[in-house]
């Protein structure tokens, strides 16, 4: 059963609202949604195809942070979504995603609620990507499983977004990118061991033509990287 209103931390509510007041991508929402019907179809198919990859066995319910308009999340049957940007909370509801407006290091939701969170192309938009790590750790079950999917810094699409966000672009120079080794190592200091990685989109910026199937491992060239990491017993400090 999804989880509801009655499930987050209700306490909270009115400080959650006034940090979440505007986010950078509210004013790029419309622009952001429609690149997916665009230049990167071929591109979101191809990382939807990786993420169906993954064993159908990751435990529900299913939250994602940083859930934005949805369209992972409708196509991967997350139920639950959370994202600072108002616009596009809008447009994951639309979706039928059970999206609410906040930030993954706030404690939005009850302890031990979700068995599987997923973070996609998120983690190098966060102000502080240890405490949402941490913050994932508490509200997954025992057993739990984070999923991230990745644009990493060595990649050849990392180096693009890099050069991207140095030339002052609109949604890039919001972004920090991180390398594998800088991914797994956040991993483990916020409790989560490595469980599973999977790798595609080898063809090269502006070169994408076709919907590639994904390789299990981590290869640097790969343009996005999953991640899948289950839930430890103690944070490390």
């Amino acid at each position: 059963m999804p989880p509801t209103n009655s499930r987050t931390r209700k306490s909270n509510t009115e400080r959650r609202q006034n940090k979440t007041e505007w986010s950078p991508f509210d004013d790029l929402a419309t622009e952001y949604d429609a690149w997916f019907d665009k230049d990167g179809s071929l591109i979101f198919f191809t990382e939807v195809q990786a993420f169906k990859s993954l064993p159908p066995s990751l435990p529900r319910p299913w939250l994602e942070i940083g859930v934005g308009n949805g369209r992972f999340a409708q196509a991967l049957g997350i139920e639950t979504g959370i994202d600072p940007s108002i616009k596009l909370v809008e447009m994951a509801r639309r979706r039928g995603v059970i999206a609410f407006l906040g930030r993954g290091e706030q404690e939005f939701f009850d302890e031990e609620l979700f068995g599987t969170v997923f973070l996609i192309v998120t983690l190098c938009f966060l102000d502080s990507p240890l405490d949402v790590l941490k913050e994932t750790k508490r509200i997954l079950i025992p057993g739990g499983k984070i999923v991230l999917g990745l644009v990493l810094k060595e990649s050849p699409w990392g180096q693009f977004h890099q050069t991207k966000k140095a030339q002052g672009h609109r949604f890039h120079k919001f972004a920090t990118f991180y390398t594998y080794d800088e991914v797994l190592a956040l991993l483990e200091q916020a409790g989560f061991s490595m469980e599973k990685v999977v790798s595609t989109l080898f063809q090269k910026p502006g070169k994408v033509e076709h919907v590639e199937e994904p390789k299990e491992g981590y290869f640097p060239d790969a343009g996005f990287t999953i991640i899948v990491a289950g839930k430890q017993g103690v944070i490390s400090t």
